[in-house]
């Protein structure tokens, strides 16, 4: 275990980043067709355990997760996922879906195990028959999956590694330490509890010993909203990211809320000031590449991006629309033809989420956005990736609030707090047509999440009409000029 990490690859930064969407709305045939000379395609690293054990028991279709699978460094881990969850030919229409072991704050599980083959999976069929970079996005708030989720892609050759959704500063040393296959302890915080919980995550162990050489650790980048967090970051040289992605409010998902007090203007939605909008210019002191997120989809944005001190910008919806996208056929062509159309909303919920950060939701019809499915729908935490450790006088639980109310009042949670709440989980994995099918007929419906900021599909798809990554990348770059 004395082995050092390979350096990244000195290349030029890209200029152009595509956003690490949703759950697998960034999948792997997303970052392949754009990662390029320039450009760092991206995928969503949140839930791939589940998302690989449910891709293998709907039949695996072309066979591209067993491809994946196949490369692994250790062939018997990988079996434990094809043996536990490959139905050949997928499991009969109408019928639930296997669930996968849930992390804990005490590791050791298989859900380890299954978020690492995750992890790897899409990352090696992202970079598969291509020399482009790939990056893989992952949320600080999910904290019991980073260390195993990150380890896994590092295996497949990761690139970049962007972390938001919290204080990525432990970020920078994690992916150090698992370049080198060290036991790498990480501090869970528990509510009701003084000191955080250490997790221990040994990928060595894990392996079985059976290392597979030097791994090159990943390229850090942080999503911040403001430079204060990322002069914070940066000031140490164990915080230190490699860059920094500066992310407005006007991106899709969750957005930091606004500086101060909350307020709410008629709609009901967050009302931004200008304490919210990024001091470019203290960016560029800091002296670290940045790149610039929220309403950047035109060749004017990157190209003011880039005048401003910027290495380039970070484009998630145009990619979320195109045919690459892991979002679902009907629903990308329903959030063009209503955007071109005029008739499509996007609400900035302040409590729809239940990390407490407002969350973009479109309005489409079927989706949990409508008040009568969102209502229809028996609340259930079969997934958890939300929850939140806590310490009740049983021990140690696991909180949600958008979990049943009688459930998160139990252990300690007020039911105030579940007002409004949906589960992300369910819903963004029906999003990208990974829905869990319940007793009796019943399928989860899809709760999509875009930017504000359609104004792309203006040139892209005025009509409404399906386009390709290919297409997006070549009208950005026009901004280079």
């Amino acid at each position: 275990m004395t082995q050092e990490p390979q350096q990244s690859r000195p290349d030029d930064h890209p200029w152009l980043i595509q956003g690490g969407m949703g759950v697998a709305v960034s999948g792997w045939r997303l970052a392949r067709a754009v990662s390029g000379p320039g450009r760092l395609g991206v995928v969503s690293g949140t839930a791939l355990d589940v998302v690989l054990a449910r891709v293998l028991q709907l039949g695996d279709p072309g066979g591209h997760a067993r491809r994946a699978l196949a490369a692994f460094p250790l062939p018997e881990l990988a079996r434990t996922a094809l043996d536990c969850y490959f139905v050949p030919g997928g499991v009969p229409e109408g019928t639930p879906l296997r669930t996968a072991p849930r992390l804990r704050a005490t590791g050791g599980s298989q859900a380890e195990v299954l978020t690492v083959l995750g992890n790897f999976t899409e990352v090696w069929l992202a970079k598969e028959g291509h020399d482009g970079p790939v990056g893989i996005n992952y949320l600080e708030k999910i904290q019991l999956a980073t260390a195993p989720a990150l380890f896994g892609a590092m295996l497949a050759g990761v690139d970049y590694a962007l972390v938001g959704a919290g204080v990525p500063g432990r970020i920078p040393e994690l992916a150090t330490r698992l370049s080198r296959y060290e036991r790498v302890v990480s501090p869970i915080a528990v509510e009701g509890d003084e000191e955080p919980l250490p997790q221990l995550f040994d990928p060595a162990a894990l392996l079985a010993g059976q290392v597979p050489g030097p791994l090159r650790r990943p390229q850090v980048l942080a999503i911040v909203s403001l430079p204060v967090l990322a002069a914070y970051l940066a000031r140490d040289e164990v915080t230190r990211p490699d860059g920094f992605v500066i992310e407005t409010s006007g991106a899709g998902g969750h957005s930091a809320p606004p500086r101060g007090p909350l307020t709410l203007d008629a709609a009901g939605e967050p009302v931004y000031g200008p304490r919210d909008h990024p001091d470019l210019a203290r960016m560029a002191g800091l002296g670290l590449p940045f790149w610039l997120a929220g309403g950047q989809s035109s060749p004017a944005a990157v190209a003011a991006a880039r005048a401003a001190g910027a290495a380039g910008v970070q484009v998630g919806s145009a990619f979320a629309l195109c045919e690459e996208s892991g979002m679902t056929e009907r629903l990308r062509a329903q959030l063009r033809e209503r955007a071109v159309a005029g008739t499509l909303r996007v609400r900035n919920d302040p409590a729809a989420s239940p990390t407490a950060f407002p969350f973009k939701v479109a309005e489409l019809p079927g989706t949990v956005s409508e008040p009568s499915v969102a209502g229809a729908r028996r609340r259930v935490c079969d997934l958890g990736f939300l929850r939140t450790p806590v310490r009740t006088p049983r021990g140690l639980a696991y909180r949600c609030a958008a979990e049943p109310v009688g459930a998160y009042v139990r252990k300690g949670g007020a039911v105030a707090d579940t007002v409004g709440k949906q589960c992300l989980c369910n819903g963004l994995l029906a999003t990208v047509g990974l829905p869990q099918r319940r007793p009796h007929g019943a399928v989860e419906a899809p709760l999509v999440t875009i930017g504000k900021d359609l104004t792309f599909l203006a040139t892209l798809s005025p009509d409404g009409a399906p386009y390709r990554a290919a297409a997006v990348v070549s009208w950005l770059a026009e901004g280079l000029d």
